[in-house]
């Protein structure tokens, strides 16, 4: 299985993940355990999953500040699919920026559409768009400019 079709099952059981840490109360470390004995983790990129998993309880503020300024409502006014997509993709805007902007907010789209309330994937989509201006803008201007 390729790199990058294990990286999309790492991200589905992800928001899975943050839905279950956000809701349930559990430690990273405990929705870690949770995960890895009721799924075959070898089919995903687990280092990623991992890193994602721990890198957003870790820098929640971070996390949570790159995405507040662009609601229309507070987190917890966000129904709890949307919340774990876009604190994944916001993780990864912020902290993997190997990942490229377009890929993060593609995959947070097609994750809201697969997870989330009926077109959440469009507020998601406004969201993760103001999040990649302000935390990438020299990929998001040279996109621009390239286009």
């Amino acid at each position: 299985m390729s790199k990058l079709r294990e990286r999309q099952k790492a991200r589905r059981m992800l928001v899975q993940a943050l839905y279950s840490w956000d809701m349930g109360g559990a430690s990273p470390s405990q929705v870690l355990a949770q995960f890895t004995a009721d799924n075959d983790m070898s089919k995903i990129d687990s280092d990623f999953f991992c890193r994602v998993l721990f890198g957003v309880a870790s820098e929640l503020v971070a996390v949570d500040g790159a995405i507040e300024p662009h609601l229309n409502r507070t987190h917890e006014q966000l129904d709890p699919i949307s919340r774990a997509v876009l604190r994944l993709a916001a993780y990864e805007m912020l902290f993997c920026v190997d990942v490229p902007y377009r890929v993060v907010i593609n995959e947070g789209i097609n994750l809201a559409k697969t997870f989330g309330p009926e077109d959440a994937f469009k507020f998601i989509n406004g969201v993760l768009d103001c999040v990649a201006a302000e935390q990438r803008t020299v990929e998001v201007a040279g996109r621009q400019r390239s286009v």
